[in-house]
């Protein structure tokens, strides 16, 4: 059910058919806030056939690497050194890699197998399962696949359960894109190991963010739901989700790194019955300043004998070393991707004159964007306070997720979005991977997604958009340009990935409602023989 707008608020139910220029008004007032825009501003004019196309040159080549450029920087670089420290402080879960995640809804590929016993033929039936009956599953598991609705494996499941279930226990190095079922692989190893007579924890999962780990909980939850009664036990170790001193008990605990590490030297976390070790969106993980080196403490914390499965969208070169030292002798699942599919996924761009026209633009899409759910991405923690000050204050009904947050605040917000209760979140990158809020059709790039250098992340803009259009459905992805670096980013992402985004042309804003509109009512279902999948 909608909420009910406030009296500033537009009634989405009643109005939708409206002009958006006959939506909101904006009283006069020449205050400035700290970003240089002024929270009370006129409506937003459309600016006509505006383009940054007209005054900058669009890329003809991807920006050259890092080691390229000049080794020694110039005076104007290191004056700079202050507001870029600033800028990463400010910044979450930005990507230094740009490999790109390789494919949002499970397109045609091949799963290639590289068996770490080179004796052995990766084309053996033993290393393929058609059907989850195939796998000798315990009655619990399969009850509680079904009641997910997981019909039959994927094909990365086909490949990767015989091989993490196999005895005795080998690594796994696995390369997966968004919605194609890895957290069911490595959720079932999981249960399918561990003794649930003894309470100590068995198995452990680290992921990047507290959002990612607490979701990831929540599947674990699901799938062991028949387990229950036999004293299965899901912990998790995030910042605050238990007293400094307290012992944590579970078979299975879901964590990020650093909490986790810390737990383990507090000695809250017995890790001697350890089995199994999994990092979620791992080359996420192993490459991020300062989560590599916790997740190598970690792992030489526990004992010797466990198992260590690595599952990843992509794996660029400087990742994949540290991943085969991480996880030594492993078995390796590739995917084949012919082409990058975003099938379902309408990507546009608009054109803003300027920083204040673009928040204007902002406002003018609330309507749209309330339809169902939105999330309104940034480059900075300060913009997204800083929006979300400016929309509650003209009576939107938004809410703000963060590094900046403490983690009960966090979860408290998170936990309002997936419900419904708010309809848009305004975020940065801390929410860009892995989280799945089926309600979500439209993706909002307010800033551009760059790399710590400035230079546009491919990566990290697949995976934005790849919080909408989930499994197969359509949604809408939006990026706005406002400046010469914010329209050369975006062209050399669509350069990268070979995409035409479409331009909306703002002079009439009926015929740009009623596009959005259209793609985000399109409830094209999933391929038929495909079943939802947890990422």
């Amino acid at each position: 059910m909608a909420d009910k707008p406030t009296p500033t608020e537009p009634d989405t139910s009643a109005n939708l058919s409206k002009s958006f220029a006959d939506r909101l008004t904006f009283p006069t007032d020449n205050t400035k806030t700290t970003n240089g825009t002024n929270p009370n501003a006129n409506s937003f004019t459309p600016s006509g056939k505006f383009s940054w196309a007209d005054d900058v040159t669009t890329p003809t080549q991807e920006p050259e690497k890092e080691g390229e450029e000049a080794s020694t920087p110039s005076k104007s670089q290191e004056a700079k050194t202050d507001d870029s420290l600033l800028d990463m402080a400010q910044t979450d879960g930005s990507t230094t890699f740009t490999g790109g995640c390789g494919g949002l809804e499970e397109p045609e590929f091949d799963v290639n197998v590289k068996l770490a016993d080179l004796q052995e033929d990766p084309n053996n039936p033993l290393y393929s399962a058609k059907s989850f009956s195939d796998l000798q599953l315990p009655e619990e598991l399969l009850r509680g696949l079904a009641s997910m609705n997981f019909r039959k494996p994927s094909k990365i499941q086909e490949r990767a359960l015989p091989l993490l279930l196999k005895n005795p226990p080998s690594n796994l190095i696995g390369q997966s894109q968004s919605g194609t079922g890895k957290t069911a692989a490595f959720t079932l190893n999981m249960l399918s190991r561990i003794d649930l007579k003894v309470k100590n924890p068995q198995c452990l999962v680290l992921a990047p963010t507290r959002e990612l780990a607490k979701q990831i909980a929540g599947v674990v939850t699901m799938m062991g739901t028949f387990l229950m009664d036999q004293g299965l036990e899901i912990s998790e170790a995030v910042p605050q989700s238990v007293p400094r001193g307290q012992q944590l008990l579970g078979q299975i605990v879901v964590g990020t790194p650093g909490t986790t590490m810390d737990m383990i030297k507090r000695r809250q976390i017995d890790v001697r019955a350890m089995k199994v070790l999994t990092l979620d969106e791992a080359d996420n993980m192993l490459d991020q300043q300062g989560m590599g080196d916790q997740c190598q403490r970690v792992k030489n914390l526990l004992p010797k004998t466990v198992q260590v499965v690595l599952f990843s969208a992509t794996f660029p070169p400087e990742v994949l070393d540290f991943a085969s030292r991480f996880a030594p002798k492993a078995n390796e699942l590739r995917l084949e991707v012919q082409n990058l599919t975003v099938k379902g996924i309408k990507q546009f761009y608009l054109d803003c004159s300027n920083d204040q026209e673009k928040y204007n633009a902002l406002v003018k899409f609330y309507g749209l964007m309330t339809i169902a759910s939105s999330i309104i991405f940034v480059h900075r923690r300060d913009t997204a306070a800083e929006i979300e000050r400016r929309m509650t204050a003209e009576g939107h009904k938004v809410a703000m997720l963060s590094g900046a947050l403490e983690g009960e605040e966090r979860d408290r917000v998170f936990s309002r979005f997936r419900s419904g209760e708010a309809k848009v979140l305004i975020t940065t990158n801390v929410l860009a991977r892995g989280i799945d809020v089926q309600t979500v059709t439209m993706v909002i790039n307010y800033d551009i997604p760059e790399t710590f250098g400035g230079r546009p992340d491919y990566e990290t803009y697949l995976h934005r958009i790849g919080r909408t259009g989930r499994f197969g459905r359509t949604g809408a992805a939006l990026s706005f340009v406002h400046d010469p670096k914010s329209w050369n980013n975006l062209m050399a992402i669509c350069k990268h990935f070979g995409t035409e985004p479409t331009r909306l042309e703002t002079d009439d804003w009926d015929a740009v409602e009623k596009k959005l509109k259209a793609v985000m009512k399109n409830q094209r279902n999933v391929v038929q023989s495909e079943e939802p999948m947890a990422d």
